[in-house]
């Protein structure tokens, strides 16, 4: 069982920006591909940004690409999701997952789910 806690949500300004953190814990937790997806209101999940344990490969989604960066601090088992430039549509429910199939993850197939931190960017 992998239990995975975000963190860093917030309420902030077009342009601004803000940095997401989710805690992994787990026996097997170092393991996992680690990603972040997102919720805005009335629309479906969608695939933000997945990055796999040696930090070696990352994969984007067209809509942030160039404005987010996520890493890993595998001392800590914690995934950042630094996010820039933000815009009123960047606005959702920011979820954190992990899965050991990277290109699954990039595609949603997440083994494990946080419970999801607000992000929301005013105009």
């Amino acid at each position: 069982q992998v239990q995975l806690v975000e963190s860093g949500g917030g309420l902030v300004q077009a342009g601004g920006s803000l940095r997401l953190s989710c805690a992994a814990s787990g026996r097997t937790s170092s393991r996992f591909a680690m990603g972040w997806f997102r919720q805005a209101p009335g629309m479906e999940r969608e695939f933000v940004a997945a990055i796999n344990r040696s930090g070696s490969s990352t994969y984007y989604s067209e809509a942030v690409k160039g404005r987010f960066t996520i890493s890993v601090d595998n001392a800590k088992n914690t995934v950042y999701l630094q996010m820039n430039s933000l815009k009123p549509e960047d606005t959702a429910v920011y979820y954190c997952a992990a899965a050991l199939d990277f290109w699954g993850l990039a595609k949603g197939r997440g083994n494990y789910w946080g419970q999801g931190t607000q992000v929301t960017v005013s105009s």
